[in-house]
């Protein structure tokens, strides 16, 4: 069952109506749902479909060949016939696309053009010569980030500037997570959101018959687990010496933030490890943070993972790979995992929480419309002491400041106050004070947010 990107399947739906030269380009990271979504917005249209092949330019010659051959018959059958070369396949494909609406979509692109670089420039050709005025749909779809960005999307490339669209495909939110959890408290869908970091394929391996524990079991402790191995396997696929890689995120998802941290325990120097951070930022793992009040280049900068499976695995599976392997997988997860689960949850649940302001429901029917969002710490000079903010957005002349408590006691007045003693560290004419909670709010914390004209949102009122 199709789930999710509806925003982007309407999108496509409506460039499609057009009846126009379009041309699309859609990228993101492995396992997020791309050729899943290309396939639901091929049904009942004629199209040229191949997934292309890390192979050799015979290879996926003669797949291409094959899916024109498929696509362009209007029976039953097609000749079993391989182009000359891809000269000749474009211009078969010339004629036909000005007679019908055809989509033409190549999946996995950067494999055709590492083994025929002159594809792009071919493509370029014929959309200036004769797609440009047709009624050719073409779609370009690939995993490799930096390859879509750079050598798609990207000024020195030749199809720069044809595209009409694009689309970088993302992890589902918590909201749209939970259309694949239906069976599961939402508790529980919380944290199987944050183990699998909302990537479909991963939401898809969830068994609805099996409680939030097996199903953690089966797929991360169980050297037969699908997501056993997952990040290696990513990693082995995007990068060419996986090992520092693994040793730099191994760092974060240790605690350290810093890019003095981060080279030390990985035994490398700055520069190199910033070489590397560079590109774990450009595929989605890492992101760069400072705190949302400070400019571009400040020195306040902090490196997080931003892929939550990626933290779970590298706190809780890497480190126990060799005990998991000879079968003592569950002691792990019981006696070293689950007890760690809820501070795991921590940052989940602050990323929950700026999805929800995100809702187009709960967005327009805030005090007001805020621009970005983010965290900030800074340090307090009056208790000379670091002091961290959990969410704080920024309008024009508005901030709205959010704390966000992930326990299983209710939520109390301290809370409150300390969030308000925090805020009085930033400087701006107007303020609006949230607090979230999964448990709910104690009966002093009610008082307080009269008091303070504090929102108190609990986690079943997000939903």
């Amino acid at each position: 069952m199709f789930t999710g990107r509806k925003k982007e399947l309407k999108k496509l739906e409506s460039m499609y109506q057009e009846d126009t030269f379009q041309f699309a380009v859609i990228y993101g990271r492995r396992r997020i749902g791309k050729t899943t979504l290309i396939s639901e917005f091929l049904k009942d249209k004629k199209a040229i479909s191949y997934i292309a092949i890390e192979g050799t330019m015979k290879e996926n010659l003669a797949g291409l060949s094959l899916a024109v051959m498929r696509g362009l018959s209007d029976g039953n059958s097609f000749p079993e016939a391989v182009y000359p070369d891809f000269e000749s396949l474009l211009s078969g494909i010339d004629q036909r696309c000005r007679e019908q609406r055809l989509v033409l979509a190549i999946d996995e692109y950067p494999y055709l053009a590492a083994s025929y670089p002159a594809i792009s420039s071919m493509l370029q050709k014929h959309i200036d010569t004769c797609w440009k005025d047709s009624n050719l749909f073409l779609i370009l779809c690939g995993s490799s980030m930096s390859f879509m960005e750079n050598q798609v999307l990207g000024y020195k490339s030749p199809l720069y500037g044809r595209r009409t669209a694009q689309f970088k495909i993302k992890p589902f939110t918590f909201f749209e997570s939970r259309e694949m959890l239906g069976q599961f408290e939402p508790e529980d869908q919380a944290v199987l959101y944050g183990v699998t970091g909302g990537v479909p394929e991963y939401l898809n391996r969830i068994q609805e018959n099996k409680t939030v524990d097996e199903n953690l079991l089966s797929l991360f402790f169980d050297d037969n687990g699908m997501l056993f191995e997952e990040p290696t396997n990513l990693l082995k696929q995007e990068m060419r010496e996986p090992a520092s890689y693994h040793s730099v995120i191994s760092a974060i998802a240790s605690g350290a933030s810093k890019l003095n941290e981060i080279a030390t325990k990985v035994g490398l120097e700055s520069s190199a490890c910033s070489n590397l951070l560079t590109s774990l930022i450009q595929i989605g793992i890492v992101e760069k943070e400072r705190p949302i009040t400070e400019k571009e280049n400040s020195r306040k900068t902090l490196y997080r993972l931003q892929d939550s499976m990626f933290l779970f695995w590298y706190r809780f599976v890497r480190p126990n790979i060799t005990a998991i392997s000879m079968g003592i997988g569950e002691a792990i997860y019981e006696n070293s995992v689950k007890p760690q689960l809820a501070d795991f949850m921590g940052g989940i649940f602050e990323e929950i929480c700026r999805q929800y302001l995100y809702r187009a429901d709960v967005y327009t029917k805030l005090p007001f419309l805020f621009g970005k969002i983010g965290r900030w710490w800074g340090t307090n000079p009056k208790e000379h002491r670091e002091e961290e903010i959990d969410i704080v957005a920024m309008g024009e002349n508005q901030m709205l400041l959010g704390e966000c408590k992930w326990r299983n006691d209710k939520t109390d007045e301290k809370v409150l106050r300390t969030l308000v003693e925090r805020g009085e560290l930033l400087h701006c004419p107007e303020k609006f004070y949230y607090v979230f909670s999964k448990s709910g709010f104690a009966k002093n914390a009610e008082e307080a947010a009269r008091q303070y004209a504090i929102r108190c949102i609990s986690f079943r009122d997000m939903l």
